[in-house]
């Protein structure tokens, strides 16, 4: 455990607001290194949270919070924000069952005003807040920190060009940890951003602004434009100015003798919105951080001194690899096909097809309305687009999936990463929604797979599908060890297959529960019931002769799916119902997701929750028929 003597006074941000420039440094570097330490034995999100250690002394420090309200975007960061705030008892459970959330969360914490784990949604909520302010004749502040990354998506710049008409007092902290806007600033810099903001040429300003009142209109506009060209070839902040923000920087964010002061300007500003721009290093204080590539953004548990990460050694590859890897063999024979993401290359495999193919591959940043459209675009003029997005991230372009896409019945090809549960990213990260909403869209093939050899098919049969879209869906983690043919062939569309054969009960599921229906279909045969497995592949269309055959020819019916209600099971109910087969007594039973948002925990734990392993599976057929007994004990298991 690191030495914190400041720190382990500081239980809330109230007990450090009287503390020195000399004491919040010390403070900074206790901080930094508490959050090292916790890091390093729950695993997480380290280089963010490193990078934004002094800006969070100091919000805190200059911030009411929570009187004031503070908003952090994504949340990646929050760490050391969440031990400056009472929660620094359970921060080694940080992604764990039971323990505290990687993001901000609303239930967690007073000091958490607006929950975030999806990017871009800061400058929004916090105008929110701060119309809700003078609505109510408050007097708080009201500060969202966002990252220069998060600046890529459009829903920063339309709150942006929303809340000079909308409200007074607002400061965005603009986190630019990449020099994508900025390169690194010094002590001048620094010096002039503290001049900008203060008093005195707050004051200077506004005497300035009631002099030209007086004056005719074009030496009203004249005077307006010559001001703010000069203080943009200073400080840059012209862009901003336009937006009708106050921009204040580039900051120093590690420097806590002139940041402290700068915010304690910016809080002081009421007439207008105000953007304090502030460097800040990514992975900043620790080595291992900031010699990575990634500066350790996602980690597993680690070594503190060394860096050095607990990763275990799988047999098989994530399938995300395999999505990367088998694109790449398919735009070997097919120059036709290019890939799309929103920022997430390493995330989506498609930082290996951007090795293989540079000039094909497309990352435009946090936005993906902007990603399908620009897919569409590409498949309207002859491309095969594979625009590959995770499953909870699509749902942010749902509309442009919906109007662009399916209705003109274009070729885009969506590759749904962590479609299901995701363990330690929680309810935020989990994707659970896009069967139905991409079931639901008439036209479009929806696939899911059981395994690699599964997923490697499904990217074949997408790149033959060339008259309406597709969608393929596939999880979080490894695969299950199954070999993958050197070229896989395309599926047939809208048919299933049968894995193994029974009689009295079927288990039909849709994707990476398949193998824990194979292992429910064991527990059954310890009672002596025959169960028929089959892999559906496809929610849309559905494999009707497939079904009206498990239908016919077994008692019960048991769909398994890793997604919401109202998806795959649904799909199937209402075929059946329209063939008439519930009239003849079919019992069926649809498993999936449970109606709630689940918390963060192991995966398999998450499964056990969701009723989705191989007992639950095996329990709902058993009730199905009538059994009695609806779970196997440990012995019978045996």
């Amino acid at each position: 455990m690191p030495d914190t003597p400041l720190l382990d006074k500081v239980h809330v941000p109230a007990d450090m607001r009287g503390f020195d420039a000399a004491q919040l440094r010390q403070l900074a570097d206790e901080l930094r290194a508490e959050t090292i330490d916790a890091v390093s034995t729950t695993g997480g999100h380290l280089g963010a949270g490193l990078g934004v250690v002094e800006l969070t002394v100091a919000l805190h420090h200059v911030y009411n919070t929570p009187d004031d309200i503070l908003i952090w975007d994504v949340g990646h960061q929050c760490y050391p924000h969440k031990i400056l705030t009472g929660r620094r008892d359970r921060i080694r459970t940080l992604r764990m069952g039971g323990g505290l959330s990687g993001f901000t969360k609303r239930s967690e914490s007073e000091y958490d005003p607006f929950g975030a784990a999806h990017a871009s949604t800061s400058i929004s909520a916090a105008l929110g807040f701060a119309a809700a302010r003078d609505q109510q004749g408050k007097q708080n502040k009201v500060v969202a920190v966002i990252g220069d990354g998060s600046m890529s998506a459009g829903m920063a710049y339309e709150a942006m060009n929303n809340a000079a008409e909308t409200t007074g007092q607002l400061t965005v902290i603009l986190n630019d940890n990449d020099m994508s806007i900025a390169p690194p600033v010094g002590g001048m810099s620094a010096y002039l951003a503290k001049q900008v903001s203060g008093g005195a040429y707050q004051n200077f300003r506004k005497f300035g602004r009631e002099v030209v009142q007086h004056m005719p209109r074009p030496f009203r506009e004249a005077a307006r434009k010559a001001e703010e060209y000069a203080r943009g070839m200073v400080v840059g902040g012209t862009f901003f100015e336009e937006l009708g923000f106050y921009y204040i920087g580039p900051v120093d964010g590690h420097d806590m003798d002139n940041l402290v002061p700068i915010l304690k300007n910016a809080a002081a500003i009421t007439d207008r919105p105000v953007v304090v721009h502030v460097v800040t290093q990514k992975g900043k204080g620790y080595a291992p951080a900031e010699s990575s590539a990634d500066k350790l953004h996602a980690v597993v548990k680690f070594d503190v001194v060394s860096g050095k990460q607990s990763k275990s050694v799988s047999n098989a590859p994530s399938y995300t690899k395999v999505f990367g890897t088998e694109l790449i063999k398919r735009a070997a024979i097919d120059p036709s096909i290019v890939a799309i993401t929103a920022a997430m290359p390493s995330g989506t495999g498609l930082d290996l097809f951007g090795q293989a193919y540079p000039k094909r591959t497309y990352d435009v940043g946090i936005a993906e309305q902007h990603a399908v459209t620009f897919a569409a675009g590409l498949a309207a003029d002859g491309m095969k687009p594979f625009c590959a997005i995770y499953s909870t991230f699509l749902q942010r372009g749902y509309d442009q999936v919906v109007h662009d896409v399916a209705i003109q019945k274009l070729p885009v090809r969506f590759a749904m990463d962590r479609a299901g549960l995701v363990g330690a990213d929680g309810s935020t990260h989990a994707g659970s929604f896009d069967i139905g909403y991409m079931g639901a869209l008439p036209g479009m093939v929806l696939m899911a797979a059981a395994d690699e050899a599964d997923l490697a098919a499904m990217i074949a049969t997408a790149c033959e599908i060339d008259d309406r879209p597709s969608a393929f869906r596939y999880p979080r983690g490894d695969g299950v060890g199954v070999e993958i043919p050197e070229l896989a062939a395309p599926l047939e569309i809208g048919k299933g297959r049968i894995v193994r054969e029974g009689t009295a009960v079927a288990i039909l599921s849709f994707g990476t529960r398949l193998q824990e229906s194979l292992k429910a279909a064991d527990l059954l045969a310890a009672h002596g019931i025959s169960a028929t497995v089959a892999d559906a592949r496809f929610a849309k269309p559905l494999d009707h002769d497939l079904i009206t055959r498990l239908a016919r020819e077994h008692e019960a019916l048991i769909t398994v799916e890793e997604g919401a209600m109202g998806g795959f099971g649904a799909f199937v109910l209402q075929f059946l119902a329209s063939e008439g087969a519930l009239d003849a007594g079919l019992k069926i039973r649809t498993l999936h997701l449970p109606d709630v948002f689940q918390d963060q925990d192991s995966p398999a734990a998450q499964y056990v929750t969701a009723g989705l392993d191989a007992d639950h599976i095996a329990a709902a057929a058993l009730k199905a028929l009538g059994v009695e007994k609806s779970a196997l004990s440990q012995r019978e298991r045996a």
